[in-house]
């Protein structure tokens, strides 16, 4: 009895050893990815911005002042006031959660949705013909022209938002899941599975469910920025976050009638959207570097 308690704590020792070893590499790996780290740094900066932005803001994002409209950055107003006299950098920061937040929101609803509908479609070939032809018939249209028309069906809310842009692009990541699925139901384990009588809902979630979370978080995050683009062109063409609440289309909205009077009325939204995207992009191409060692290397 001693030596089998001393044998099962050699193993669990071994295993965390082995467990740790795993997160060491992980770390090292992803901070020599110039690409992660960069992105990471990018997306720190912005989620700083995001919830200490507010907080430094010294004038309420709705507050008009017809004496002030259209004042250049300076000490008192930093990134200068709007067409109607509104702080802009208290805009710019409160914008950050609404436009952060529809595109968080979206990314998370999206990968719930598309995973289910992923590996459903993966293992059940009757569900497969009905599910992705649903989802092609859905990206046979232009992202933004299905976001334009289904608002215009829901109305102007920042919820018919986050609706309309998860159906716009959960088929992208339930095609995405679906690819990822069919390689790992053929694999020999799955079939030995069968055969011994493992049911279908464990199979999909015990088995195949995780061997998919890589891919699926990498295009999360291509989600999450493709949303916040989406969302400020819904805003900028009127159709998205209903006026006045501070989204960074609904700033470029309203500098664009006084573009070349203004011009840090859609300077700042712009460079606050261009980071964001371009940090989110960074870090998904990081991340597809970082988890799928086929595509290093086809690199080398």
């Amino acid at each position: 009895m001693q030596t089998t308690v001393v044998r099962e704590q050699e193993l669990s020792q071994v295993k965390s050893h082995i467990k740790k070893e795993r997160r060491q590499l992980l770390i090292r790996r992803f901070l020599s990815n110039k690409l992660a780290v960069t992105g990471s740094v990018i997306i720190v900066i912005i989620l700083l911005f995001t919830f200490v932005g507010p907080l430094l803001a010294s004038y309420d994002p709705y507050e008009l002042e017809a004496k002030q409209r259209l004042l250049e950055p300076s000490d008192a107003h930093v990134f200068g006031t709007d067409n109607y006299g509104r702080d802009l950098f208290s805009r710019v920061a409160y914008g950050a959660k609404v436009s952060i937040g529809v595109g968080f929101f979206v990314a998370i609803i999206t990968s719930i949705l598309g995973m289910i509908i992923g590996l459903y479609a993966a293992y059940y070939r009757s569900l497969d013909n009905i599910l992705m032809r649903l989802c092609d018939g859905l990206m046979a249209f232009p992202a933004i022209l299905l976001a334009i028309a289904i608002m215009a069906a829901l109305g102007p809310r920042v919820e018919n938002v986050i609706i309309a842009l998860s159906i716009v692009f959960t088929p992208y990541v339930a095609r995405t899941v679906r690819s990822s699925a069919l390689v790992i139901k053929e694999q020999t384990y799955i079939e030995a599975l069968k055969a011994q009588g493992a049911g279908a809902t464990r199979i999909i979630w015990v088995n195949i469910a995780p061997n998919v979370i890589s891919p699926l978080v990498v295009q999360a995050t291509f989600i999450f920025a493709d949303s916040i683009i989406t969302e400020a062109a819904l805003s900028f063409l009127g159709a998205g976050i209903p006026a006045p609440a501070p989204s960074w289309g609904n700033l470029l909205y309203d500098g664009k009638m006084v573009i070349f009077n203004a011009w840090w009325m859609t300077v700042f939204p712009g460079i606050a959207i261009m980071l964001t995207v371009f940090g989110l992009n960074l870090f998904g191409d990081g991340l597809r570097d970082l988890l799928d060692p086929h595509n290093n290397k086809a690199k080398k």
